[in-house]
């Protein structure tokens, strides 16, 4: 089957993806038409002109997901719009007002979906790319995304897949040994269903707090994170914080794996934790050594039962199919320096390193754009 030509391939419409799409639009590119290969595409209006023809630059969104909403529409039902960290509206519309009591896996996918089909961003879905590899030895040649759906050839391509798909798990001696339950955040409902056990919450992150909270409200929880917890007080705007993510930058830049940015800025105390903390559950334990049949052995040789383990343990880059292009590092990254790649300039990898958040997102789909503009004129 013939690829289909387009100067641009956006992978992923989460909050980078849709920056860059909109991004793109504002510059000129037009949604590219349905090939012969293809299904109905979602996001076009109805009636819609094929505007391909004008001769402008066109470019495509593939998204995995069956919906609009990117990791919000999976997120667990409890977590409400008024808890919800770090939401950042997308370029040109503000998110609507909300409930603060509403689910943010429903209000943030609506608010995606309008998105999609206001600035007529034609998303193909469910499409999820299997390689992304060189058409030729030609550095000025093009990108192959394949695809189960077919495939296209690419000037560019902007990768902005995030991490949702690839939760980490790390690895202890007798994990399959455990009787009772293990489960990641990807995984994790509601809090109902460890009413009357007891949890353990492994992990350092908002999400952890977070949970700590809600579970603790019907289980005994156990806190364990690998180091001691640095709470940072003074907000999220602090030169402090602006420096540890130049730092995420600066590790992105030399290849190695970006790592989260709350691991070298700290936590940051919110309702939740506050919570937690008054009620006295905010007791952080170090790291288990092992995982036993009956909970975990921790350092000092002591025991704690557990009939749960939660994994809070956060995420890596969806970048699997990146492989084909071997710009993989020994120390296990990809070389990156403002959202591009450094060793083949036809990529950008934007949500990735220190663009991980909302705001460092949107940023990031304008600035690819800016770059992919430049090298074209």
């Amino acid at each position: 089957m013939e690829a289909q030509p387009v100067d641009v391939v956006v992978i992923g419409a989460g909050q980078a993806g849709l920056s860059a799409a909109y991004h793109l639009r504002r510059r000129g590119f037009v949604p590219a038409a349905a090939g012969p290969h293809e299904g109905a595409h979602t996001g076009a209006r109805d009636g819609a002109p094929d505007d391909t023809t004008s001769g402008a630059p066109t470019f495509v969104v593939l998204d995995a997901d069956d919906a609009p909403g990117g990791a919000w529409q999976h997120r667990w039902a409890s977590l409400r719009m008024a808890t919800v960290n770090g939401i950042h509206e997308l370029p040109g519309a503000p998110v609507p007002p909300a409930d603060p009591n509403a689910a943010a896996r429903d209000v943030l996918p609506a608010y995606f979906a309008d998105y999609e089909e206001r600035f007529d961003l034609r998303v193909r879905r469910p499409v999820r790319v299997g390689a992304v590899r060189r058409a030729d030895a030609d550095p000025a040649g093009r990108l192959v995304v394949e695809t189960a759906a077919g495939a296209w050839t690419a000037r560019f391509v902007i990768n902005a897949t995030g991490t949702w798909r690839r939760p980490f798990w790390p690895r202890l001696p007798g994990a399959e040994t455990f009787r009772g339950r293990q489960l990641h955040v990807h995984d994790y409902v509601s809090a109902d269903e460890f009413a009357g056990e007891r949890v353990v919450i492994v992990g350092a992150g908002i999400s952890a707090v977070q949970l700590l909270d809600e579970i603790s409200q019907v289980a005994d929880t156990f806190w364990v994170t690998r180091r001691e917890v640095t709470w940072d007080a003074t907000g999220f705007d602090t030169a402090a914080r602006i420096a540890a993510i130049a730092g995420v930058g600066e590790r992105v830049r030399r290849g190695e794996p970006p790592g989260s940015v709350i691991s070298v800025t700290g936590q940051h105390r919110t309702a939740w934790s506050e919570a937690a903390r008054a009620r006295g559950v905010l007791v952080r334990h170090p790291m288990f050594s092992a995982i036993e049949p009956g909970g975990v052995r921790m350092p000092d040789g002591s025991f704690e039962r557990a009939d749960a383990i939660l994994w809070a343990t956060g995420f890596r880059a969806d970048i699997g199919h990146l492989a084909p292009l071997g710009l993989r590092t020994t120390a296990g990254g990809i070389r990156v320096a403002n959202g591009r790649s450094l060793d083949e300039p036809r990529l950008f990898l934007i949500g990735y390193g220190p663009s991980q958040s909302t705001v460092g997102a949107n940023r990031a789909g304008r600035d690819a754009v800016r770059a992919i503009v430049a090298a074209r004129a």
